[in-house]
């Protein structure tokens, strides 16, 4: 039996329902994060938790984030005997009357969702099969301009459409790339973009992307392993020439493109000492305790690489 949590109670999968008049369902209106336990750990949890608060603040409504969700995430994965897990965090600004203009006074619905993933770390697995093919798309990233780039809300009709372009050009790729309105090259559809330049580390600036966990800690990862990196503006032919590429998300962690456009790119030596350094960090802080303190056992979200 899968359990999920809503609003604090534990509820069998079949039976777990949010009300049709919840904002969330009429118009897109909460925040979500996507998190990873490894071990039983949330990986990096203040970071997911700072970021979900942040993308309340800018819906209005920070005091949505309940302050014991660590605590109902911990719940949820042990009723589903769960250590090695994604969960879903979804906050909605909850029931109200049926107009676009919310209330200031919110009684969120908070759900939490969770379903197993392989182990990770260096003796785990990559959720994916095989790197990653990509196609650019017509579609363009929604400018910050228009919607903050940094919030990230439940409203993901952007990456949507730019998936639907995808299986409607019947070549299976795995994910689509979008271009920013000026035609540099922002981010997936899902995920964030990496690559490799003469050895030094390239990714779309901030402003036009959702700056993922993964994306900032890959950061700090090659800044650790003296990997030269920048973040600029690109065109989709800098990517195509690039001697190394890779996508970042939450689940993904760092996934090789074997192709954009049919151009072969793949991974290389930069990649895989990102990827090498990313498990070990994942093993330092949800596998093992390198203190003897016990803290990176219980929060996932040390300071130190």
């Amino acid at each position: 039996m899968t359990v999920y949590n809503v609003d604090g109670e534990l509820v069998d999968r079949k039976e777990a329902t949010v009300s049709v008049d919840d904002r969330g369902f009429r118009y897109g209106d909460g925040a979500f994060e996507t998190c990873r336990a490894y071990g039983g750990t949330v990986f990096l949890w203040g970071k997911h938790r700072e970021r979900l608060e942040q993308t309340c603040e800018t819906l209005g409504m920070r005091e949505a984030v309940p302050g014991d969700l660590r605590a109902r995430i911990d719940e949820t994965l042990a009723a589903n005997d769960l250590a090695e897990a994604y969960v879903r965090v979804s906050v909605t600004r909850g029931v109200q009357p049926g107009k676009l203009t919310p209330d200031e006074d919110v009684d969120p619905t908070v759900v939490v969702y969770v379903k197993p993933l392989p182990a990770g770390g260096t003796d785990g697995e990559a959720v994916w099969d095989d790197p990653a093919t990509v196609e650019s798309v017509a579609t363009r990233r929604i400018p910050d301009s228009a919607l903050p780039a940094d919030a990230k809300t439940q409203n993901y009709l952007n990456g949507i459409l730019a998936r639907l372009e995808l299986r409607e050009s019947e070549r299976g790729a795995d994910e689509s790339l979008m271009c920013d309105l000026d035609g540099y090259v922002a981010e997936g559809a899902t995920s964030n973009l990496f690559f490799v330049d003469d050895g030094t580390l390239m990714t779309p600036e901030a402003g036009s992307i959702l700056p993922g966990i993964t994306r900032g800690t890959v950061l700090e990862l090659a800044d650790w392993i003296d990997v030269p990196s920048e973040t600029g503006r690109y065109t989709v032919g800098d990517v195509r020439r690039a001697e190394e590429a890779f996508l970042t998300n939450t689940t993904w962690e760092i996934r090789p493109i074997a192709r954009l456009d049919g151009a072969a790119v793949g991974g290389g030596p930069v990649t895989d000492r990102l990827r090498r350094a990313y498990d070990e960090t994942v093993d330092r802080r949800c596998y093992g305790d390198t203190d003897g303190s016990g803290n990176e056992g219980r929060d996932g979200d040390g300071q130190n690489l």
